[in-house]
């Protein structure tokens, strides 16, 4: 038969204290001695007590739950982001409802307003791109923290890689390694990430005295592109000694159609991915040095701020989180395997 599970009144008993009293001391109260805490601490842990999360919410005004509402929960971009949250959340003992929208506005209503029927405590929203999108918290009770794809409102608190920075970081990476034709091949113009990573590319160029490096080419983010690009470019700039591409993806094209004309990588040609999607950055041949995103510790930061938030300290803006160069074969110095 299972034992009987411990209640507030249990604990109050064997700390020899009233019900009021164990409360006060189980919620971090100040207005209770500290050995008295310490026996009533100690009373809950002979007893295995845990509170009951309804009556806590009853007395704190909180469900100890949170919305996370994305439009990419089967995207290589959404996942880490997600996963990064919901280890935050899971550490701090909250609840996670997830809903996806699949980028559809009335969808995305919808599981709002199903969210607030819940009465979550906050919301961490999660964009499917990095183009700014519309903000939802002034329509909201609760506070709301915007990953990846940052709200349209700097009122608003959101958390974005920085495309710029981590650009401008691969590219001296390359100039380092002494190239210094350098072309770049990257995604759709509509997409700020694209132009991000070029921004980065020609601050690195401009501040090594190399403004027409190489040209930009931009298509859509496939292997399809990037094997396209790579003859356009070999074609047109035999010379160049490194490319700089703005997703992984293009990247293993490329890499792919230089070797098939005879150029070697990296002795021949450089070259620099962005994602780190190990599914290909691991797997191309030779492996692919590339941006990593850190997104998993970027939904983590959010879901932290979203806690601050809830405790009334929200930290409005756009903060921009570090990324991290991950160096493999493809850039290796000529001669270097």
């Amino acid at each position: 038969m299972a034992s009987k599970r411990a209640t507030i009144s249990d604990v109050a008993s064997l700390a020899g204290v009233s019900i009021a009293t164990a409360s006060k001391a189980l919620n971090g109260r100040q207005d209770v001695r500290a050995a008295t805490r310490e026996r009533v601490l100690a009373a809950a842990a002979e007893l295995s007590f845990q509170p009951n999360a309804l009556a806590r919410g009853l007395i704190s005004g909180q469900t100890r739950t949170v919305g996370l509402l994305t439009s990419d929960s089967v995207g290589r971009f959404g996942i880490p982001v997600l996963l990064g949250a919901e280890d935050a959340f899971g550490a701090g003992e909250m609840a996670v409802l997830l809903c996806d929208a699949r980028g559809d506005a009335i969808r995305e209503q919808h599981h709002l307003r199903a969210l607030l029927s819940r009465r979550v405590d906050g919301l961490i929203v999660v964009g499917e791109s990095t183009n700014p999108r519309p903000s939802v918290s002034k329509d909201l009770p609760i506070p709301v923290v915007y990953a990846y794809g940052p709200s349209e409102d700097p009122d608003d608190v959101s958390f974005v890689p920085d495309d710029v920075g981590a650009a401008t970081m691969a590219v001296n990476h390359l100039l380092a390694l002494g190239r210094r034709r350098i072309a770049h091949v990257t995604g759709p113009g509509h997409y700020k990430a694209a132009r991000d990573r070029e921004e980065g590319l020609r601050q690195a160029l401009a501040a090594a005295g190399l403004e027409q490096a190489g040209q930009t080419l931009s298509g859509v983010w496939s292997q399809r592109w990037g094997r396209h690009a790579a003859e356009i470019l070999l074609m047109a700039e035999p010379e160049i000694d490194a490319v700089f591409c703005g997703s992984d993806q293009i990247a293993a094209g490329f890499v792919e159609a230089a070797r098939e004309r005879g150029r070697r990588v990296p002795d021949d040609i450089a070259v620099v991915g962005y994602d780190n999607w190990e599914v290909l950055s691991t797997e191309t041949r030779p492996a692919l040095t590339t941006v990593d995103m850190n997104l998993e510790l970027l939904g983590r930061t959010a879901a932290q701020h979203l806690f601050a938030a809830i405790d009334g300290r929200a930290t409005p803006g756009v903060h921009k989180m570090p990324c991290q160069l991950v160096i493999r074969d493809s850039t290796s110095p000529p001669g270097i395997s």
